[in-house]
């Protein structure tokens, strides 16, 4: 691994030149700058691990110099030092993003090894980042299947995959349909384009309206620079609204001019911004359901329902779970490093004879569990978590074990109450268990209170849903 590079800003030489030579020492690549915007230009031009500033400097301080380094290299860590140490200026410098707060005089000793742990860190994420990359790039986005149904399922998305015609897709959570939009895409003549996710579900109405179509410069306090959003780093590719269903009724009246004319209003603009963009949403409810209840609109419904894609439980296609477990064992090992290369047989045998509520995600969830447990080169069915019980013999896809057929809507909330039920309505320990985050749970479940499917006030117990129709 190449050595650290660091990018050291003071405007006083002496205290500049000093560190930068005792870094220098230790090992450390480092570039100096007197001032913010010497060391912005300086950013642009080459790339920091760890940058060091002053807070007090002519021209922009240090605090502001950090606000902007951390908008555009997420990935650098950043330690503020400063001879002026305030608590309010500690408290937003660490706010901001810093790495560390370094009050002067300060020990050498100390700055050095604070350097050290922040290049460590940030070495360490952009090695991740290159692992995933790799993972991913290798996967190629494949789709793997030997189950009729996602086989037919993938002859229309191969067909329908080169036009920009909107598509739905269906299914409940877990099943894979983030894998499905990001292969349409990459079989569309926008596959050199980007490709943009946002959960709609995940946010309240105005972060999710700052996301997609960003702000001018003075829309709402703090907001000391005009943003572009989400459809616009979009440009030119594709568009991928996950949760679509979760919309508040404002957003949805937002889509639908983005839908229909091909332009939005950034937050606090007046004037429209063309989106050159194609459209792909999922949802994990059933969409004419959700229409049919006045939750989602029915023009957006139509608009993005050219093509829907349904996409089938795991539970169903029990013939994909070799294939999908040997891929997901591959991608853990290369991950973690270890040397974990076959499934033992009677572990296999468990994993084909699940139910898996959490469909393709708890799959991956579940080899990844065995891997990090693993300690030889086999997964063993002793690296599988003991409530791991087959299938209940009998029982319908539904969940009935009279054979009725229920909904992919009541199938997601019996699931969502009984986790929670297990874990005594922790909230946060079900969203995790589940695969969600926390904001999706709680809409959810205000939902299920709206639709008096379960008793208003009783979700942070052991939850109990009322006997409705299923």
């Amino acid at each position: 691994m190449s050595a650290p590079h660091v990018l050291l800003v003071d405007d006083e030489a002496v205290a500049r030149e000093g560190l930068a030579t005792a870094l220098r020492r230790d090992g450390f690549d480092v570039t100096t700058a007197d001032n913010g915007e010497a060391a912005l230009a300086l950013l642009r031009s080459a790339e920091f691990e760890v940058m060091l500033t002053d807070v007090r400097m002519p021209g922009m301080d240090g605090l502001e110099l950090l606000r902007r380094a951390r908008e555009a290299w997420p990935a650098m860590e950043v330690l503020v030092v400063t001879g002026f140490a305030t608590t309010e200026s500690a408290v937003e410098a660490m706010r901001t993003g810093a790495f560390y707060y370094v009050s002067k005089p300060f020990r050498l000793g100390e700055v050095r090894k604070l350097v050290r742990e922040a290049a460590d860190k940030a070495q360490l994420r952009a090695e991740n980042h290159r692992l995933r990359q790799l993972i991913e790039n290798a996967a190629e986005e494949r789709i793997i299947t030997r189950d009729e149904g996602m086989r037919a399922i993938l002859d229309i998305a191969r067909g329908v995959a080169p036009t920009d015609c909107n598509v739905l897709i269906v299914g409940e959570t877990g099943t894979g349909k983030e894998l499905l939009a990001r292969h349409l895409h990459a079989h569309s003549r926008r596959a050199s384009g980007p490709f943009v996710a946002v959960n709609c579900g995940a946010l309240t109405e105005e972060l999710l309206a700052n996301e997609l179509f960003g702000h001018e410069k003075g829309a709402y306090t703090g907001a000391q620079q005009a943003r572009g959003g989400l459809v616009e780093a979009a440009q030119g590719g594709t568009l991928f609204l996950d949760e679509v269903t979760e919309m508040s009724a404002a957003m949805q009246v937002k889509l639908l001019r983005l839908l229909q004319e091909r332009e939005y209003l950034r937050v606090g603009g007046t004037e429209p911004v063309r989106a050159d963009v194609r459209f792909l949403a999922a949802t994990n409810r059933e969409p004419r359901a959700a229409v049919e209840a006045g939750q989602f609109r029915q023009d957006i419904y139509f608009r993005l329902n050219v093509v829907t894609l349904q996409l089938p439980p795991l539970r169903t296609r029990r013939d994909d779970v070799p294939l999908l477990a040997q891929q997901f064992l591959r991608r853990a090992a290369l991950t973690m490093g270890k040397n974990v290369t076959a499934i033992a047989p009677a572990a296999m045998q468990k994993l084909c004879a699940y139910d898996y509520p959490g469909n393709v995600r708890e799959l991956e969830n579940l080899i990844e569990r065995g891997v990090a447990l693993a300690s030889g080169n086999m997964l063993g069915e002793t690296d599988l978590p003991p409530g791991l019980t087959p299938a209940a013999a009998g029982r319908s896809p539904g969940g009935h074990a009279n054979g009725e057929v229920r909904t992919l809507e009541s199938i997601e909330r019996s699931h969502i109450l009984d986790v929670l039920s297990e874990v005594g309505g922790n909230r946060a320990l079900a969203a995790r268990l589940l695969g969600i985050d926390r904001v999706s749970l709680w809409r959810k479940l205000r939902r299920y209170e709206e639709q008096g499917l379960i008793e208003a006030g009783d979700t942070d117990g052991a939850l109990r849903a009322r006997d409705v129709p299923a």
